[in-house]
């Protein structure tokens, strides 16, 4: 039978038995009220006529009224005669009354009259008491017959309702069943129904399904494990550390590269929470704090981490990839891989490299400074004089000599913000006195291209906590930019202000500007905008961003092209 037969019958069932008991019910309320209403529309009114009778045989000799309301009272119960007897009772009562009517002084009619009212009266008032009996007899029956029908209709409602859901729920239950069974991965459950409805199709159509998964599985399961098996040879034979991490940072996986540089074992690190395993150990803490705290990858610049892996102290640089579900629309996290880049010989590389250039710039100063003084005994005319060619010959070895020194002096500043070895002493410092070193260290540049420098400082200017030598060379630098890029017979503008809690070294130039595709690249080490004249080795913005941030400030720059550039350098105020 169908299901759906099935709930019609088991509703079908309910609603015969509520009728049932409802037109039993009614028959027998139907049944009490027509007693009720035949004593009170017979008997009840007939003792009422009968009262009224009396009152009026009272005052039949005082009023003339009464005669008329014995007639009309009487005339009523002759039309209202229910009860055995009651008839020949009225018809004396009537002969009676006609008779008075003739004689009012008869005084014996008074008393055959009241005889004949009292006789109906008793005759009634049987009939109430035998009727009421009768009416109290059918309410008892009434209502053994109404408890027994719905004690029975009670146990047939409740079995029912017990039983009758089950056969709906039981099968579902056993489907929910299954289908968890299936979604936890066992494909071996198998759904087992003796109904011949839609939920025994569902049963076999499920059984088919868990039988092809199953097949599936089977077929597939060697393969998967062989992938499994390749995919951690494959991370247990990088060079690099690597751990995984599933959605809620557990482990799932190490290679030996990981466990040899966190000197833990593998059973201390599988299927634990990583934020765990950071309580008892400082270099994972360090792996994990941006994605513990933040939860997210920080994707800027990173330092590299220095840790003592394969007896030496060595870099690593971190990578942490997000692992993300292609399956889902909503691009759901699904994990975590960390990565180690061991960077140790690159940093050797730049150590030598930066070791390199430091000792070769150190060396060419001397030199350099001995070509210097050469050049003033050569320029001495006590020694002898020169013509004018060998004057212009001079003074171009002298510029080439300047050259070289500022790029020595440049090479060794870098070496210096490379290896960490930038010493700093920043103390309260008056803005005014930097700015006038900067302006005496770009002076004759300045005259020899006719531009003047205008310079604004308000009164009142609180000190800067800065390192005077090294924010003179940045502001030094920054000028003498600006004067390259300017035209003959131009000027720039130097202005310092107190700005919230920093002061502002402000340079300004009305130059050709900066094109917007170099503005980012402007801080770079060794960039130099394409197709400049201006020689250098591209260093000193880049050095000059080193220092400044070094002291706790910032540098920025804005430029449209044409119309000149203006370069900011932020400090603190010196509390």
């Amino acid at each position: 039978m169908k299901l759906k037969n099935k709930l019609t019958l088991g509703l079908v069932f309910l609603f015969v038995l509520i009728m049932s008991f409802g037109g039993i019910s009614m028959y027998y309320i139907q049944r009490l009220s027509s007693d009720a209403n035949k004593i009170l529309k017979n008997n009840q009114e007939t003792l009422l006529y009968c009262s009224n009778m009396l009152n009026a045989l009272e005052d039949i000799r005082r009023f003339d009224t009464s005669v008329s309301s014995f007639e009309k009272n009487l005339v009523k119960q002759e039309h209202n005669i229910t009860e055995p007897g009651e008839g020949d009772a009225t018809h004396v009562l009537r002969s009676h009354f006609e008779a008075l009517k003739k004689n009012m002084g008869d005084s014996i009619q008074y008393i055959a009259i009241r005889k004949s009212i009292y006789e109906i009266e008793r005759l009634n008032q049987q009939a109430i008491i035998h009727k009421n009996s009768v009416a109290q007899t059918n309410a008892e029956d009434a209502t053994v017959w109404l408890t027994v029908i719905f004690t029975v209709i009670a146990i047939i409602s409740f079995t029912f309702v017990t039983n009758f859901p089950s056969v709906i729920a039981n099968p579902i239950k056993t489907l929910l069943q299954g289908i968890g069974d299936i979604a936890n991965k066992n494909y071996q459950s198998r759904i087992h129904l003796k109904q011949h409805d839609e939920f025994g199709e569902l049963a076999a159509s499920f059984n088919a399904m868990a039988s092809k998964l199953e097949e599936y599985e089977n077929s597939n399961l060697a393969h998967i494990l062989f992938e499994k098996k390749r995919i951690e040879a494959i991370i247990n034979n990088m060079h690099d550390p690597v751990i995984g991490l599933d959605e809620d940072k557990r482990v799932l996986f190490v290679n030996g590269e990981a466990l040899q540089i966190t000197g833990l074992a593998e059973k201390d690190m599988l299927g634990k929470p990583v934020q765990d395993i950071a309580v008892t150990n400082d270099l994972v803490r360090s792996l994990i704090t941006e994605l513990v705290q933040n939860g997210d990858i920080n994707t800027g610049k990173k330092e590299p981490l220095k840790i003592y892996a394969h007896n030496k102290e060595s870099f690593f640089e971190k990578d942490i990839l997000k692992i993300i579900s292609s399956a889902d629309r909503d691009k759901q996290v699904i994990g975590y891989v960390i990565i180690l880049k061991n960077i140790t010989p690159f940093k050797e590389l730049d150590f030598a490299k930066t070791n390199f250039i430091a000792t070769v710039s150190h060396e060419l100063k001397t030199p350099i400074s001995s070509i210097k003084m050469s050049l003033q005994l050569l320029e001495d005319e006590r020694i002898g004089n020169t013509n004018g060619e060998q004057k212009q010959l001079v003074q171009n070895i002298r510029d080439e000599a300047d050259r070289l020194l500022k790029i020595t002096g440049e090479l060794l500043n870098m070496t210096q913000v490379e290896a960490g070895k930038m010493q700093l002493n920043i103390i309260p410092a008056n803005a005014k006195e930097i700015m006038q070193n900067a302006v005496e260290g770009v002076k004759t540049e300045a005259e020899q291209k006719h531009i003047s420098i205008d310079t604004l400082i308000p009164a009142n200017l609180p000190l800067v906590m800065a390192d005077k030598e090294k924010t003179a060379w940045v502001i030094t630098n920054l000028l003498i930019n600006a004067v390259h890029y300017s035209h003959e017979n131009n000027r720039v503008l130097l202005n310092v202000q107190h700005l919230n809690d920093t002061i502002q070294f402000t340079v300004q130039d009305f130059g050709k500007g900066i094109d917007a595709g170099y503005i980012d690249k402007i801080f770079d080490r060794y960039f130099k905008i394409p197709g400049s004249r201006q020689e250098g080795t591209g260093l000193g913005l880049a050095i000059s961003k080193e220092f400044i941030e070094a002291q706790g400030g910032f540098i920025t720059v804005s430029s449209e092209t044409g119309v000149g550039s203006i370069f900011t350098v932020s400090l603190k105020v010196a509390s």
